[in-house]
């Protein structure tokens, strides 16, 4: 996929403090949370969203502005059943930005994304993890690592792991069985991450989820029977 791959000469040497611009956004009708992340060091201050919900497009672009963003995309974790993506209608306001979901979402979008991508917005960028189960193509979030990447890491694990639960699995392709292996290895690899779930102004970290979770902390066999 392209990326937004412009480098700032001013961030060179400064502190990672303040570097990543980062508000969490409400929809109370379907109970979802927005995201919206910026890169403060870069000249245009480029942003993008994530999860935006059509009913509260206005509230997120006039944010964007009152920040002197530049919004230039806006990305979906998985396709939602509960509310109504807000990108298509990003795009009527805002032209430029571009819309993105993982492809095996089978979605229409104007980039698609496959587990390993990585999405620039200015110097920050989130790589692409693959989380199937809740729906066939949800996937996770993750900001970069490395000594020019804020800290700290951040998951945004839409609807495949929340805070002290996770999404259903009964629908749009969704497995227990899959959501149970994807969590569990992405677990392995990044469980000091603080993550943000969808459902809940809270913070947790993937470890933490992994051993307190009143299902994902079960083994394989009672996760797929409370999942039933």
């Amino acid at each position: 996929m392209g990326s937004y791959t412009t480098s700032s000469s001013s961030a060179q040497g400064e502190s990672m403090n303040g570097k990543l611009i980062f508000r969490q956004l409400f929809e109370k009708e379907s109970s979802t949370y927005t995201y919206l992340l910026a890169d403060s060091f870069h000249p245009d201050k480029p942003a993008l969203l994530i999860d935006p919900v059509d009913k509260t497009v206005d509230r997120d672009l006039a944010l964007a502005k009152e920040l002197g963003l530049k919004l230039i995309y806006a990305i979906n974790t998985h396709v939602h059943a509960d509310h109504v993506t807000g990108s298509g209608l990003i795009k009527t306001k805002v032209p430029h930005v571009k819309s993105i979901i993982s492809k095996a979402s089978n979605a229409k979008a104007d980039l698609f994304v496959e587990p390993g991508d990585k999405i620039y917005f200015g110097d920050i960028f989130l790589e692409v993890r693959a989380t199937p189960g809740h729906t066939l193509g949800c996937v996770t979030y993750v900001t970069g690592d490395g000594v020019d990447q804020p800290r700290p890491r951040m998951a945004f694990t839409g609807d495949a792991l929340l805070i002290k639960g996770c999404g259903r699995t009964d629908f749009q392709g969704g497995s227990s069985d899959k959501l149970y292996d994807s969590v569990h290895s992405q677990a392995r690899i990044y469980s000091e991450l603080v993550y943000t779930s969808a459902f809940h102004f809270q913070v947790s970290t993937v470890g933490d989820e992994m051993l307190y979770n009143p299902r994902l902390s079960k083994d394989k066999e009672t996760f797929k029977n409370i999942m039933q």
